[in-house]
């Protein structure tokens, strides 16, 4: 996985509560095993009409709004507990998601694959919300080392909550294989210490 410390980035609003798996990654794409090619249709049937054109008023399609942090509304990623949902939102290109809930299997499997799910207060939501759709310019930066996620150029500022193990694998781009392999010495020591 890719290393997270900080990011720096402009973010889409996505205004909607209750976002499940089904919208996030339709079931009848799920049928591939790779993570490849998921990004493509990322949230097809609200960025596609049936007859495959583009629906000019989702915000995914609006190109005043572009960068690698997703703003959604309460309660994302409910629903399956399909893995292919975090597939589809870093195979479109996000690293973080920021909502004032998240469904727990949607937040274990966005961590695995090293999307930062970023959970705030309504309250700061509703701030950040307001505050991108009306200048989609404004830059939101997300520091994991410090649990902090920040409106650039503004006193708006938040702590959040991540698990301890998951935030030592992103900070340094393990997966759970590769801690248990950095761990080998300490593992190996440990076991030579057993009396059997």
């Amino acid at each position: 996985m890719e290393k997270f410390t900080t990011l720096r980035s402009t973010a889409i609003p996505l205004n909607i509560e209750n976002v499940d798996t089904d919208q996030i990654i339709p079931a009848r794409f799920l049928k591939a095993t790779d993570k490849k090619g998921f990004g493509d249709n990322v949230f097809r049937d609200w960025r596609f009409h049936k007859d495959g054109s583009e629906n000019k008023d989702f915000v995914l399609n609006d190109s005043k709004f572009t960068g690698s942090i997703l703003v959604a509304g309460d309660n994302f990623g409910c629903g399956s507990s399909r893995e292919h949902a975090a597939w589809a939102i870093v195979g479109y290109g996000f690293k973080v998601v920021v909502s004032s809930f998240f469904a727990d299997i949607f937040k274990g499997n966005a961590l695995n694959n090293g999307l930062l799910p970023v959970q705030v207060s309504e309250a700061f939501l509703k701030t950040l919300l307001h505050t991108i759709k009306a200048h989609p310019e404004t830059e939101i930066e997300v520091n994991l080392q410090n649990q902090t996620i920040s409106i650039v150029g503004s006193e708006a500022s938040e702590n959040f909550e991540i698990d301890a193990y998951k935030k030592t694998c992103m900070i340094n781009g393990y997966d759970d294989i590769d801690y248990l392999i950095n761990n080998k010495n300490l593992i190996e020591a440990f076991e030579a210490q057993k009396i059997y």
